[in-house]
């Protein structure tokens, strides 16, 4: 058996997999090594995971995680799994990889991710091969949940969108100002606060000026990410809640901008069943 871990800032999902059927799925919160120590993921994972699934069940262990880039962060992921789980053979690797193996299999292509943050990758079918840096909420994420839900605050606290709209956001998730700015500065995790702030775009994007904040937002994703690859004639595949929820205006984006959009899925996890059960019978 395999057990497999697609993990972003929000959740993982979690499958155990024998002979390419799924077994089971599990549930838990996302991790994310870069910022978090072994011994608090070793705490997660031991509260929310190991009574359900068995720690000598899987023979080999595949984890994608959000901030899974670095040596030092993979030894602290790889440390707390292996104190859960008796097997040996734990593969860690990026979210990135994830998106690239699940959406394009060994096929050239583009990956994207498009949920809480944003991401992308030139892919050869093998390995990534090209990378524009995220950058993170603050400096980059450009087209993410979280930096549509920054664009969406600061719009209406600068008066960049008309009244009525600004008085429906503000009264809908009962907001002010000074709200507003503790939840931002003085609260965790600000990301996933500004990225649960996207429901009001989706519920309004027939409204002209959230058209106008959606396509300026995309074609940034577009323009400071994907067209640095310099391989418009690749499709870009997507992963990612926002990639589903926002899909029609993603393609009307990408096409102004003569790109193409391929595959888009919520998760990876179903790619990556496929894709690792297929190299298991090679």
């Amino acid at each position: 058996m395999i057990l497999i871990a697609d993990s972003g800032s929000t959740k993982t999902d979690w499958v155990l997999c024998d002979n390419g059927n799924i077994a089971l799925r599990v549930k838990t919160q996302g991790f994310n090594p870069t910022i978090q120590d072994s011994d608090d993921i070793f705490s997660i994972l031991s509260e929310e995971l190991a009574g359900k699934i068995d720690a000598t069940a899987p023979e080999k262990i595949f984890f994608y995680g959000a901030g899974c880039a670095y040596d030092s962060a993979n030894k602290r992921m790889h440390d707390a799994l292996s104190r859960i789980f008796s097997t040996k053979e734990i593969e860690i690797n990026s979210d990135l990889l994830a998106a690239a193996r699940a959406l394009c299999k060994h096929e050239e292509g583009i990956a994207g991710i498009l949920g809480t943050g944003s991401n992308s990758c030139l892919y050869d079918g093998e390995k990534i091969i090209d990378n524009t840096p995220s950058l993170g909420y603050i400096l980059g994420d450009e087209g993410s949940g979280a930096s549509l839900g920054k664009q969406l605050v600061s719009d209406c606290i600068k008066k960049q969108l008309s009244k009525e709209i600004r008085e429906k956001f503000l009264k809908q998730y009962n907001l002010t100002v000074p709200a507003i700015l503790e939840r931002v500065y003085h609260t965790p995790l600000p990301n996933r606060w500004l990225a649960s702030l996207t429901p009001f775009l989706s519920e309004n994007k027939e409204n002209i000026e959230i058209k106008l904040l959606l396509k300026n937002c995309f074609t940034q994703f577009f323009k400071r990410n994907i067209m640095t690859y310099r391989h418009s004639w690749l499709p870009v595949h997507i992963i990612g809640g926002i990639g589903v929820n926002f899909a029609t205006e993603i393609k009307e984006t990408a096409e102004s901008l003569g790109l193409s959009i391929g595959k888009i899925a919520e998760s990876p996890i179903e790619g990556l069943v496929e894709y690792h059960s297929k190299q298991e019978t090679e």
